[in-house]
């Protein structure tokens, strides 16, 4: 922070990271806790995922648009009272059982989410200096790493403690097992209730806070539609690199809970403490990651850690027993900058394409919606969930090229008339 009054602001869009964070590393913990519930199988069960990522894709453009048109502050406040909506929608959908319930409430909670990222990311970016935009934006992002190492504990003790074994229900009822399903499904409700009241009290605070306004650099011509944001190289670039690193975190962390029984022969309880080991990783690999970017360039950084995670991969997939476990924490480590540097790199010099260049980069976490089901397709076909792993390997490959290439700015130049051409 550059100056005294940016800091209050800047907690404040920080909370945020730590709210959607938390609400992103519950899913891996409904995944499992659906999946049995509803007797799914793998692929139906990252529907929970494809309903999160979907919204993200239609929601990120009218999320640019607000923002354009009324300000980063009632784009946050709109994306909180959404959020806190679609958190209240479990209480109803847990009363109900009805698995395309949850996936409603939390293709609602996403859209909130989409608008609370489209607009915190450019602003944490911009909020003082802008030299050091890529390592103020990691250290906000690092709380989001804190919600990632806390969300498996409190979820998984408060979700799964309750749920009963296949033998179990095989020898009840009919009326017994629906009464059984129904206490399973009601354990999500008090998480979910006191995430969405949180929301609303955050929500006031905006509601009554000065943000200050970003200010663009003049001499650029504002974005007249996306099409002219994506004239920037390194913006389309950024947009595939997250559309796959998005994909690839995902299936590292909403198919963990399922991965490491298979791989590591652990119980789905004892996978959350792991589970959230990996989120311990990804929070010290922020911290970690932020202060070597005042020795090293982000671009360096962001190629190291994707050529390193390439190979983890290919241990993930030939692994046997705690390793594998071992590999997927040291995965989660490596992963830990990449969301926030390739955002930061996209947006780089945007200036009055940053908005819609901002959505562009959240619509690409359409990923996360695309590739844990293609890992899922895999794993069900192969009967090996390790197997799966080849899409983060792949993802991995694109992030390493953009850190290593398609990071450099460089802005295709506007058409010229037929009569200057001649």
């Amino acid at each position: 922070m550059t100056k005294n009054k940016n800091l209050f602001p800047f907690i404040l869009i920080t909370s945020l990271f730590f709210l959607w964070g938390f609400a992103h590393n519950l899913d891996p913990i409904l995944i499992p806790h659906l999946k049995k519930s509803f007797t799914l199988t793998t692929v139906q069960a990252t529907l929970v995922d494809s309903a999160v990522f979907i919204a993200y894709f239609l929601m990120a453009l009218p999320a640019g648009f607000i923002m354009k048109k009324y300000g980063y502050k009632t784009g946050i406040i709109t994306g909180l009272f959404i959020f806190a909506f679609g958190s209240y929608l479990f209480i109803p959908a847990a009363n109900m059982q009805q698995y395309s319930f949850f996936l409603v409430a939390l293709f609602i909670i996403a859209c909130g989410l989409t608008i609370l990222e489209t607009a915190a990311n450019p602003y944490a970016s911009s909020l003082g200096d802008p030299a050091t935009s890529t390592e103020r934006l990691n250290f906000a992002q690092s709380f989001n790493g804190l919600a990632t190492t806390l969300a498996p504990i409190i979820g998984g003790r408060i979700i799964l403690t309750k749920g009963y074994t296949p033998a179990q229900l095989s020898v009840m009822t009919e009326q017994g097992r629906k009464l059984a399903l129904a206490a399973e499904a009601s354990s999500v409700k008090m998480p979910y209730f006191i995430l969405g009241s949180v929301l609303v009290i955050i929500a006031i605070l905006f509601v009554f806070t000065s943000l200050p306004k970003i200010q663009h650099h003049e001499g650029h011509k504002a974005s007249k539609n996306i099409f002219h944001a994506l004239k920037h190289r390194h913006l389309a670039w950024s947009v595939a690199a997250q559309f796959f690193y998005v994909g690839a975190q995902v299936c590292v962390f909403s198919l963990f809970i399922l991965y490491v029984p298979k791989s590591a022969g652990l119980t789905e309880v004892q996978a959350t403490y792991y589970l959230s080991i990996c989120g311990f990783a990804f929070l010290i690999g922020r911290f970690i990651g932020t202060f070597l970017m005042r020795y090293y360039s982000s671009t360096a950084l962001l190629a190291a850690y994707a050529g390193i995670n390439i190979l983890l991969c290919v241990i993930a997939i030939f692994g046997h027993g705690m390793v594998t476990v071992y590999t997927v924490i040291g995965i989660c480590f490596f992963m830990s900058i990449m969301f926030p540097t390739i955002f930061a790199l996209g947006i780089k010099e945007l200036k009055g394409d940053t908005e819609f260049g901002s959505s562009l980069i959240i619509m690409s976490i359409v990923g996360g919606a695309v590739l844990p089901r293609v890992f899922g397709y895999i794993s069900d076909a192969t009967g090996n969930i390790q197997y799966g792993y080849i899409v983060p390997l792949l993802c991995f490959v694109v992030v390493a090229f953009f850190g290593l290439k398609g990071h450099r700015v460089k802005v295709e130049p506007e058409s010229l008339p037929v009569a200057a051409i001649l």
